[in-house]
C-alpha cells in the first residue's frame, strides 16, 4: 500500500462536537470531560470526517459493546488517524482471535501482581530521590520534575529497557500521540526510529543473554514456533509506548487535582499508606481522569447505540467518556475520595483490558503517597498555565505548583 507522507492541512476549530469532533483540537486536553458531557446530552456518539468517517460512543454501553466485538470491530487499528497513514503491528494490542491471546500469554507473566509487588520499594526510593532533588525550593512543576519520571523507571526496570534513553522515549511519545494522527511523515519517522533502535536491542540481548523482559522477547515462541520478529519489536514498541506515557498522564493528574483539594490531601496524609481510603482515592483519579483513548477499525457493517457504522470507518473507544457517564456511575460529575462503587474502565475492557494495569496502579499510588507526605501544603501555582495533551493519551504535560 502506498502511503500520502504529505502533511494533513491545518484543520479549523471544532465548534460542533456532535458532528465534527477532533481529539487533537486544543479545547481537548482540557476540555474533554465537559465535552463527552456535552455530547451525551444531545446523543450517544458523535461522528466527524476530518480524519475519514469515524464515531465516538461516550456511553459506557456503547463503549462495552463496542469493546467486546471482535466479530465487528478490529484492533489492527488502535487509533483513529488518517485513513492511509502507515501502521505496523504491536501485539498483543493490536491482534484480533485468534492470534491475540498467544501474545498477550507471552507477556503477561512479566506484569502479574506477585512479580510487581516486588518493585513496590524500588519505586519508592526513586520517588524519593526525584523529592531529594526539588530540596528546599518553594516552587516546581509536579509534572515536569516528578511524574514524568516515574513510569519510566519502571517500565526500564521490569523490562531491561536503557533508562538513559528517557528523553528519547518521551521524544518518541510526544511525535507519536501528538503530531502523527494528522501527518503521516511523523509516523513513519517515529516507527522507523523506533523500530531499529528496538532492532539493536532485541539482536545484543540474542548475542548477549540476560536476566531481563527483553531477552525473553528476542527468544519468544508461541506453541513451540518462533515469534516472527517485526513482532517481537512490535511487543518492545508497545512497551515504551504504552507503559510510559499513559501513568505519567494518571500521576499528573492526580497531582493537579490535590494541588486544588487540601481537605482531600489532608485526609489522606492523616492515614497509613496501607490504608484502603488511598486505594479507593488512586482508583477514582483513574476513574475520573482516565488518561488512554483507545480505538478500532470497523470490518462488518453493524450498529452501535442504534447508529449504523460501516465497514472500513473508524470507531473511537473513549474509556474516560464511559468513566463519567451517569448511567454508571452514581454522581458521575463528583471526585468522590472513599467512592466504595468503582467499576471503572480506565484499563479498557474486553480482551484488550491493559497488561500493565498492575504496575501503573503501583506507580500511582506509591508516586501520590511519596509526593503528599513530602508536599502536604502544596498548591496549584495559578500564576502559571497548565497544558493537557490532546488525542490518545490526556494529561497535563506541566504541573506547576507551590510547595510552601
Amino acid at each position: 500500500m502506498a502511503y500520502g507522507v504529505e502533511q494533513q492541512p491545518d484543520l479549523p476549530p471544532v465548534t460542533d462536537w456532535v458532528n465534527d469532533w477532533d481529539w487533537l483540537d486544543d479545547q481537548w486536553g482540557s476540555n474533554a470531560i465537559d465535552i463527552w458531557n456535552e455530547v451525551r446530552e444531545h446523543c450517544p456518539m458523535a461522528s466527524t470526517e476530518r480524519y475519514g468517517r469515524a464515531y465516538m460512543p461516550v456511553t459506557m454501553e456503547a463503549v462495552t459493546q463496542v469493546s467486546h466485538d471482535t466479530e465487528h470491530f478490529s484492533s489492527v487499528w488502535v487509533n483513529v488517524s488518517r485513513p492511509d497513514a502507515p501502521r505496523s503491528p504491536a501485539p498483543p494490542i493490536t491482534s484480533d482471535p485468534p492470534d491475540h491471546h498467544g501474545h498477550r500469554r507471552l507477556l503477561l507473566p512479566a506484569f502479574n501482581p506477585k512479580n510487581i509487588a516486588t518493585m513496590d520499594d524500588d519505586l519508592r526510593s526513586f520517588c524519593r530521590d526525584l523529592i531529594a532533588d526539588i530540596g528546599d525550593r518553594d516552587t516546581a512543576d509536579a509534572a515536569e520534575q516528578y511524574s514524568q519520571h516515574i513510569p519510566v523507571h519502571g517500565i526500564c526496570r521490569l523490562t531491561g529497557l536503557p533508562e538513559s534513553d528517557a528523553d528519547l522515549f518521551r521524544d518518541w511519545i510526544h511525535r507519536n500521540f501528538q503530531l502523527a494522527p494528522r501527518d503521516n511523515r511523523i509516523r513513519l519517522e517515529v516507527m522507523t526510529e523506533m523500530g531499529s533502535y528496538v532492532d539493536r536491542l532485541l539482536q545484543d540481548r540474542l548475542a548477549n543473554p540476560s536476566d531481563d523482559m527483553l531477552t525473553m522477547i528476542a527468544n519468544a515462541e508461541i506453541d513451540g514456533e518462533p515469534v516472527d520478529w517485526n513482532l517481537k519489536v512490535g511487543y518492545v514498541r508497545l512497551l515504551i509506548v504504552a507503559g510510559i506515557d499513559t501513568t505519567w498522564s494518571a500521576i499528573g493528574s492526580g497531582l493537579w487535582h490535590f494541588a486544588q483539594h487540601p481537605d482531600q490531601v489532608a485526609r489522606l496524609v492523616a492515614v497509613d499508606n496501607d490504608d484502603m481510603l488511598w486505594q479507593t482515592a488512586s482508583e477514582e483519579v483513574l476513574r475520573y481522569y482516565a488518561p488512554v483513548t483507545m480505538a478500532r477499525k470497523i470490518i462488518a457493517d453493524t450498529e452501535v447505540a442504534g447508529c449504523p457504522v460501516r465497514s472500513g470507518e473508524q470507531m473511537l473507544l473513549p474509556f474516560p467518556a464511559a468513566n463519567h457517564d451517569p448511567a454508571a456511575f452514581e454522581n458521575a460529575e463528583e471526585f468522590q475520595l472513599d467512592r466504595a462503587r468503582n467499576r471503572h474502565v480506565a484499563f479498557g475492557l474486553g480482551i484488550h483490558r491493559c497488561v500493565g494495569s498492575n504496575l501503573a496502579r503501583l506507580e500511582l499510588l506509591v508516586a501520590l503517597q511519596e509526593w503528599l507526605r513530602a508536599f502536604p501544603d502544596y498548591r496549584l501555582d495559578e500564576s502559571r498555565v497548565t497544558t493537557w495533551a490532546n488525542g490518545q493519551v490526556r494529561g497535563p504535560r506541566n504541573v506547576p505548583v507551590l510547595l510552601r
